[in-house]
């Protein structure tokens, strides 16, 4: 594999864009996923100064004498903000002093915006953008967005296709650069057992107080059990001794460290029938991979399992391609009483809708379509696609707007 610098990132255009205009650009996303490598190279390009709060005199300094720090800068690039979030309010002060666009350019392995006061300081003068793992296209090098194509009409051709055997290798390896460069898997669990260590032994406590740290291992291993189904905190927080206020708070944490998010129900406001509880999705689905022990061996003996690690691979590829497509996207999922689901429901900005439903078989079957079917009669006149992703190589249509694709079209070209 190549070293991690000779990815080309799709965020990078719209970074440089961003510093044109906006005198303070965040890119914000999970440790270790290429924020540093990026930064730099736009610190070199643009002569930006480099600064990083990994760095203990650095971060004295920013904790000490924040205001004296930001004085002496200028058009600088400031790393791992979340260490020292006191800078935030002395760059607020700083700016609105002198507003020249690209004066700094952060990065935030936390979601600093959840800090309410950062928010509001900072509000008109910082744009956010997000940098997630490698997307399958970045690792390809391929440039289409799968989600503004579907919106237009047209799904992207799996081109080398991929299946079987080399799908799961993509799915255990997920988009972690260190991860996508080791050669074995058991290189690669090592790597994800050592980065899930250091969140939650350190990054954890940069921005929570957290009294039982001792739960959080055992609580992140249950939540990857729940991986893609509904999530009850109750029942959660149960399996390690935690009240469910407690587990939400925790799940809340698990969220601004970029591991997880809660994904809402989609629902037409007169649908009562619809369950309103989110459903859980890691971003990552080596990192899962590693949490649920899954290995490519148990997976060509029994699929059980893989099938979630699968969902949670496409969702996160769906969620990479949000934070680089022309439009503004939502990403929920859909689950009535009757216990009928669609895994993926994406929203448009025009309220638009594609549903995708993932399946972990070659073949597919009629009873394959029974939620995105029932779905798109809900969907109404709102429903633009239905998209069935599935580990074969062949696209085809299924009538009434629904179509069968290969996973691989995700990041396939136009």
């Amino acid at each position: 594999m190549e070293p991690h610098n000779l990815y080309s990132r799709r965020i990078e255009p719209r970074l440089t864009e961003a510093l044109e205009d906006t005198p303070v650009v965040l890119l914000a996303g999970p440790r270790q996923a290429g924020k540093t490598t990026l930064v730099k190279h736009i610190a070199k390009l643009k002569g930006m100064r480099y600064l990083t709060l990994d760095d203990e005199l650095t971060r004295l300094s920013a904790r000490e004498d924040p205001v004296g720090l930001i004085r002496n800068l200028d058009r600088s690039v400031i790393d791992e903000i979340q260490r020292a979030p006191q800078l935030l309010l002395a760059i607020k002060k700083n700016i609105d002093e002198d507003r020249r666009a690209g004066r700094f350019l952060l990065t935030g392995s936390a979601n600093l915006l959840a800090i309410p006061t950062v928010a509001d300081s900072l509000a008109g003068r910082m744009e956010t953008l997000s940098l997630l793992p490698l997307s399958q296209s970045e690792i390809e090098g391929h440039h289409a967005n799968w989600i503004d194509n579907a919106f237009s009409g047209h799904l992207l051709n799996a081109n080398p296709s991929v299946a079987g055997e080399s799908l799961i290798q993509r799915v255990l390896r997920g988009g972690y650069p260190e991860a996508v460069s080791r050669e074995s898997p058991r290189r690669r669990n090592a790597w994800a057992r050592q980065y899930l260590d250091a969140i939650v032994q350190r990054d954890v406590r940069d921005i929570a107080n957290i009294e039982k740290l001792a739960h959080l291992p055992r609580f992140l291993s249950a939540l990857a059990q729940t991986a893609g189904q509904m999530c009850n905190y109750t029942q959660l927080g149960g399996q390690v001794g935690l009240d469910s206020k407690t587990a939400s708070r925790y799940i809340g944490i698990f969220e601004h460290m970029y591991l997880l998010k809660r994904v809402d129900v989609w629902s037409r406001n007169h649908l009562n029938r619809i369950v309103k509880t989110p459903k859980l999705q890691f971003i990552d689905s080596g990192l899962l991979g590693t949490l649920l022990g899954l290995t490519a061996e148990e997976v060509e003996r029994d699929r059980t399992r893989f099938g979630h690690a699968l969902e949670t691979f496409v969702y996160g590829e769906l969620l990479k391609q949000t934070t680089t497509s022309d439009g503004d996207y939502r990403l929920m999922y859909y689950r009535d009483a009757d216990k009928v689901e669609v895994d993926v429901v994406i929203e448009n900005a025009a309220g638009q809708l594609i549903g995708v439903e993932v399946k972990a078989a070659a073949t597919v079957k009629q009873s394959d379509l029974r939620g995105l079917r029932k779905w798109a009669n809900l969907a109404g006149n709102q429903f633009k696609l239905g998209v069935l992703l599935y580990d074969g190589l062949e696209t085809m249509p299924l009538g009434e707007g629904i179509w069968a694709a290969p996973i691989s079209s995700l990041w396939g070209k136009q």
